[in-house]
């Protein structure tokens, strides 16, 4: 599987090296719906972040998986913001918030009877998010779900994977098992499967309600990222405080190098 930039009806901004799709989360679930899934086609499409940025700085066999196969979306305003700053007058970018796109293709994906498999999370937290799901979607079909154990991803892991999602007939395959890990299972499981992955971290957690989520006007607001640090700073640490500096260092690097050279 290759990048499939040229079948997306969009636009393409790097950041920091990396390509991100220029769309919204409108056209997000669009495409997804009404080409991704009816065409089933063979792609891991990435909710990417100032934390997936960062990661891929840090090792080049992921930033080459981020740059060589699947497809990325701006999940994030730092992210955005980045790829719309010096771009006026053109169309412009907007957040494709995972948990939001989770829930909306789920939403709209009832009226074209779309079959969605659910991969990740714990073995209560599936089984949460079924109930909910069930409860909040009514028709949404849910073609099977699977709760992964915990364990180094390597030829087994794969194929227990993709043992499970394949007799499911699925049209989308979510994946929440946590960046850089859910990176390499779907990018696995569209090739192998023909299928479209979507990796929607933790999308599950919170449409389960295992995880508290921000209040809307915080996630509009660009700082859902301070709340979350708030309500698990132990485990989020490194994440946000790390995470954010080496993402402004190297998106800004790489910003400031494409002017110079582009003023050359």
């Amino acid at each position: 599987m290759t990048q499939t930039n040229s079948i997306l009806p969009f636009g393409v901004e790097q950041v920091a090296g990396i390509p991100f799709q220029v769309l919204n989360l409108d056209e997000a679930v669009h495409w997804t719906l009404n080409t991704a899934a009816k065409e089933h086609l063979a792609v891991n499409v990435r909710l990417g972040n100032a934390w997936t940025v960062a990661l891929a700085h840090d090792d080049a066999s992921y930033f080459r998986l981020l740059t060589e196969q699947g497809v990325n979306f701006p999940d994030g305003t730092p992210v955005v913001w980045f790829m719309n700053v010096g771009r006026p007058g053109v169309t412009r970018a907007g957040q494709v918030r995972g948990p939001s796109f989770f829930a909306r293709v789920l939403k709209e994906g009832v009226r074209s009877g779309t079959r969605h498999f659910l991969l990740g999370g714990s073995p209560c937290t599936i089984e949460s998010l079924k109930e909910t799901l069930a409860h909040r979607y009514p028709g949404c079909e849910i073609a099977g779900a699977y709760s992964p154990p915990f364990a180094p991803v390597d030829d087994g892991y794969i194929r227990d994977c993709v043992d499970r999602v394949r007799s499911a007939r699925a049209d989308l395959v979510w994946v929440g098992l946590g960046t850089p890990k859910q990176d390499v299972v779907g990018t696995a499981l569209a090739e192998e499967l023909g299928i479209t992955t979507l990796n929607v971290g933790a999308a599950f957690d919170f449409a389960a309600g295992t995880v508290r989520e921000a209040p809307v006007w915080i996630q509009s607001s660009g700082l859902e990222w301070l709340y979350r640090l708030a309500c698990e700073p132990r485990r989020l640490h490194r994440r946000y405080v790390y995470g954010n500096a080496r993402f402004l260092w190297a998106a800004t690097k790489a910003h400031v190098t494409r002017r110079w050279r582009r003023a050359e």
